[in-house]
This record gives structure tokens, sequence and C-alpha cells, in this order.
């Protein structure tokens, strides 16, 4: 019964999380431009910028976090997070700079540890190949609230500029006392480990989880992995506005279209896919479904193409529930918080490296006067990237087999 309540809160939390966060992707690039009196372009820039700040803190305090859960409960690691969590958005509704804004993420990517302790809460509950299709729910449940957010988002933007905001200030505040009330601690003293100053180095935890068998090859596809993915949170809007002439308000439909079937893939796919292929074999595929779908988002130049190819896209969802799989099967059960921690931390470099990639891409084929005038070329740059994980990948699988 425990478990049943620690899975249901864990899922409804990341939906909620994800709902706040696409509340505010469709209003972004008009919020920026009000606030900087800008163009598009540099509206990106400033993008970067704040996703970097927010990233950078996220990286340094990520394995502080998780080993802090290992050592103290997921219970107020969540808690903290989503307090935090209600305060920035409540910034970034008032905010009339884009220095406060600044100040906002970066205060918040300090303990930006929602998703990394829910992650290892899950791990805490299940074993085995049930971790791979539990990381499979969370990545539905983030989808699902990700169908809702650009929806709601988009919607509130016609409004006001600041309405997501408070919208989303709103669902982390309710979110908080949900958790209060019925979240109960999955670490027990069985698995509760000593917290050491050592294990919160960034640079430390990575050696440390990268010397265990079989996870080193891992963690660098999850990093090259992170920051190709990391070209839709950072340009999308701004693709979509650029290359289609797309409003707030359809930037809002097409990611609660991409968000409803990535939740599809996680949700339904993932088992199959890991009983058909294994949990190597399905990174591997889904990598593929990856490499493809940005070289069409690099080349398209139709609105209505890029929706109706959606679905396809989505196949490259079973790429992270995968790789968590296989990762925790390989991490002791008094490390798993120190796992989703340098998970975590990883994911936050990548956010660092993407927008800082990204975004001066972007600015530099769509700028006025630019030589050749292509929105797409981010997701150009992100298939080169998921193409260097699929030779790391192929060359860890001819590595893998017997020699004869």
């Amino acid at each position: 019964m425990q478990n049943r309540l620690a899975l249901t809160f864990i899922l409804g939390t990341v939906a909620i999380d994800s709902i706040g966060i696409g509340l505010i992707f469709p209003v972004m690039p008009d919020l920026l431009a009000e606030v900087t009196g800008g163009t598009l372009a540099t509206a990106a820039i400033w993008s970067g910028v704040l996703a970097t700040a927010y990233a950078a803190m996220q990286f340094l305090f990520g394995p502080l976090v998780g080993s802090l859960s290992d050592r103290f409960g997921r219970r107020p690691i969540l808690l903290s997070a989503l307090a935090v969590m209600t305060v920035d958005y409540l910034l970034m509704a008032v905010a009339p700079t884009v220095w406060l804004l600044l100040l906002g993420r970066t205060v918040a990517g300090v303990t930006a540890a929602t998703h990394a302790a829910a992650s290892a809460a899950l791990a805490d509950i299940s074993e085995g190949d049930e971790r791979a299709r539990y990381f499979g729910w969370i990545g539905a449940a983030f989808g699902v609230g990700f169908v809702a957010g650009p929806l709601i988002g988009g919607l509130l933007a016609t409004i006001d500029s600041r309405a997501p905001f408070w919208a989303a200030a709103g669902l982390a505040a309710l979110n908080l006392c949900l958790g209060w009330a019925v979240l109960p601690e999955t670490v027990t003293d069985a698995i509760r480990r000593p917290f050491r100053w050592a294990n919160a180095n960034p640079l430390a935890a990575f050696r440390t989880m990268g010397s265990l068998p079989g996870i080193g090859r891992l963690l660098a596809v999850l990093f090259a992995y992170s920051v190709a993915f990391h070209v839709y949170p950072v340009i999308w809007s701004f693709y979509g506005k650029a290359r289609f002439g797309w409003d707030a308000w359809m930037v809002g439909l097409s990611l609660a279209a991409f968000g409803l079937c990535i939740a599809g893939v996680q949700a339904g796919l993932v088992g199959p896919a890991l009983r058909r292929l294994g949990g190597r074999g399905a990174i591997f595929w889904g990598m593929v479904a990856e490499f493809l779908t940005f070289l069409f988002y690099g080349f398209v130049t139709s609105g209505t193409l890029a929706l109706a190819f959606t679905p396809l896209a989505a196949l490259g969802g079973i790429v992270m529930p995968a790789l968590q799989g296989e990762m925790s099967k390989a991490t002791p059960a008094d490390r798993q918080g120190q796992l989703q921690g340098v998970l975590a931390s990883l994911n936050a470099a990548a956010m660092i490296v993407s927008p800082l990639l990204m975004t001066p891409v972007f600015g530099l084929f769509t700028r006025p006067g630019a030589a050749i005038h292509a929105p797409g070329a981010p997701f150009l740059v992100a298939a080169l990237l998921s193409g260097l994980c699929l030779i790391l990948l192929a060359a860890g699988r001819e590595r893998a087999v017997p020699a004869a």
C-alpha cells in the first residue's frame, strides 16, 4: 500500500511539474522580447542565458541533493524543491527586468531536485527490469503534463504574458500541500547511506559512478543525447515562430501534440521494446529514431508536415527510460540517490551546453542579413550528436560480443 501511494504521488508530482514548465514555454519569446526590448534573435539568446544559469546551479548541486536524499530521505528533498519552485514562479510573474528573471532561475536551479528525487524514490520501490518500466511511466507522466501545460500556457498568453507564471505557481503550491499530506518516505534504514562531502563533488561523483561496470559509456551517451534532446525546450518556440510563422497558441499546440505522443510511447512501448530488444537494443534503436527525427526537423519547411510527423518523432522517447533502467540495474541499492543526482547533474550540464550551442546557431542563421536563412540548423547539430551516440553504442555492443 505504501509503495502504491508513493508511486501515485511521484507520478502526479512529475506530471504537475511538467505542466508548470510547459505553461511558460509558449510565452517566453514574447516575454523576453518585452523585458529586453530586443528582437526575436535577442530574446532567444536571453532564453539560453536563463536556461544556462538554471542548469549551472543544478549541475553543481545535483550530486549534493542526491546524496542528501540517500541520507535523509526523498520526502524532505521533494517538498523543499516544490516550495522553491513555487517562489520561483511567483518571482517570474512579477519580475520587471530580465535580471530578476535571471535571479529567479538561478535560485530555482539550486534545489531543482524534484525529478532526480522522484526517480530515486521509484528505484527504492522497484527492482530489475521493473525499474525501466517505472522510469517509462515517469516519462509518460511528464508527457501528459506537457500536453496540458503548453495548451493552457498558450491560452493564458492570449490574456496576459505573465498569466502562465501565476498558474504555474499555483500548481506547484497545490502539489506541495498534497505531498505534505500523503507522501511516504521510501528510504529505509536498510538502504540509508551516511552522507559524505566527497560524494557531493560533481566530478568525484561522476568518477565514482562511472567506475561501476557498464555505466561509464552509458553516462557519456546520456550526456551527448541530453545536449541533443534539449534542442526542443531551448529552440522549439523560436523555431516554430521563425520557420512556420506560428503564434504562442500554435507553439503550445505543437508541444502538446509532442507531449501526448511521448507519453503514449513511454507508457505503452518501453516495456515491449525492452522485452523484444533488451535494454541495450532499445537504447540503440530509439537513438536511430532520434537521429532521423533531428534530420527531418532540420530541413522541413511545412508546419503541417512537421505536426504530422510528431508520432514518429516521439519514438525516440524509448531512449531515456531504457538508459536509466540499465544504469539503475548496475547500481547498488544504497547508491540510487547518488546515481539519480549524477544523472540530474549530467542533464544539467547538458542544459548548460545546449543553450550555449543551439541558440547562437539559431541566431546565426536567423538574424537579419544572414547569408543562409535556416531556422532548422540547431536540429542538424542535434543530429550530429545523436550520430555520435550511435557510434558509442555500436562500439559498446561490439566490445560486449565475445571473440569466436
